[in-house]
């Protein structure tokens, strides 16, 4: 029944009325009802025990506002196609460790101006000459005192050091690879770029300041010489630096004293020695100290007393006690040979010879 200010068959459809006109522009569409957070009971739910009018609506499952997870969605996306760019960009980044350069070597043999010194006691002939004092084996090369660099840790120099020491002794004292049995200890300390070049020098030795095998290892003729005394006298000193951010760089310069005898000779046969300089830079990348192996650059050799005219390149054939250098200069050398070296040859000091 309508009030006394409503007509009687209440407000006609369509006439203003000031309720009305204040929600006109509320729009209650069915996503608003749905969000909302209270809901009104049906008739026949309030039929029921229900006291409210109203219950609330249960919140989205998983506890996460809508927003929200369509920020997580987006934020995956972003990361998503984040890597995927990353991973099929065409600027790769360069090659943080350069390729190993080949060896670089030069053998020079030293002849001696008169007959080669001889005893029958290979322990006197080191008595008596500029190896008296010097120690047996690796422990004549010692590691020097050193310390971490502005690239490389103490630790790292330490390895550096000890594979420049463990390569100078499986090259030069090793009797496997003196006589030319074994050279799989020295090659499996090289770098995996250096190892062709090994192969070829190994397979064809030549003067050429790349493939001298006697740059590599220290190789005697056996059908010529044998040791006189296992025990080698070695004098040797490293030094580590860094050559440059990505580099450490080791310098040795071990002199190495053998006692030798004929190769088919009775063991009182008189002795000599033969003497090997090898001044060897090594060099170490990040990835070479963390393999375990190592760059030999290059490689500077003296050693005496041969015969000049004889190609050291391949292995060493040492005057033996009682003899002297032939007549005749050093193999000849071709200029038109391309990336050739000149042959060069020395002359041994007395001095460096036994005082026998």
């Amino acid at each position: 029944m309508g009030g006394p200010a409503d007509p009687p068959g209440g407000t006609p459809e369509g006439s203003p009325s000031g309720a009305e006109d204040e929600y006109r522009s509320v729009v209650f569409d069915e996503s608003f009802v749905r969000a909302a957070r209270l809901q009104e009971y049906s008739a026949r739910e309030r039929m029921t025990d229900h006291t409210p009018a109203v219950r609330r609506r249960p919140t989205l499952r998983g506890g996460l506002p809508r927003q929200a997870l369509f920020l997580v969605l987006l934020i995956a996306l972003a990361f998503a196609t984040a890597v995927y760019l990353g991973v099929r960009s065409p600027y790769r980044a360069p090659l943080a460790q350069p390729p190993a350069e080949e060896l670089r070597t030069t053998v020079v043999p030293l002849a001696p101006r008169g007959r080669v010194p001889g005893a029958a006691d290979p322990a006197a002939l080191y008595a008596h000459s500029p190896a008296a004092r010097f120690a047996t084996g690796a422990n004549g090369i010692p590691l020097p005192e050193h310390r971490g660099t502005a690239h490389f840790t103490d630790g790292q120099v330490t390895e550096a050091l000890l594979r420049a020491k463990e390569y100078i002794v499986a090259s030069s004292l090793d009797p496997a690879v003196l006589d030319g049995t074994d050279t799989g200890t020295v090659r499996s300390l090289l770098d995996a770029g250096q190892l062709d070049q090994f192969d070829r020098s190994l397979a064809h030795p030549a003067a050429d300041g790349r493939h001298a095998l006697t740059g590599w290892l220290v190789r005697l003729d056996t059908g010529r010489v044998r040791l006189a005394d296992p025990e080698i006298r070695v004098r040797g000193t490293l030094r580590a630096t860094e050559s440059d951010p990505a580099a450490l760089e080791v310098t040795a310069d071990p002199v190495l004293v053998y006692a030798l005898q004929p190769a088919r000779s009775a063991a009182a046969a008189p002795a000599s020695l033969f003497t090997v300089r090898r001044e060897l830079r090594f060099r170490f990348d990040q990835d070479d100290l963390r393999l375990h192996r190592l760059q030999l650059a290059t490689a500077t050799v003296q050693a005496g007393p041969l015969a000049c005219a004889e190609d050291p390149s391949g292995r060493f054939r040492p005057l033996l006690a009682g003899q002297g250098a032939p007549a005749g200069g050093p193999p000849g050398t071709d200029p038109y040979a391309p990336g050739g070296t000149a042959a060069v040859c020395g002359s041994l000091a007395p001095g460096a010879q036994p005082a026998v």
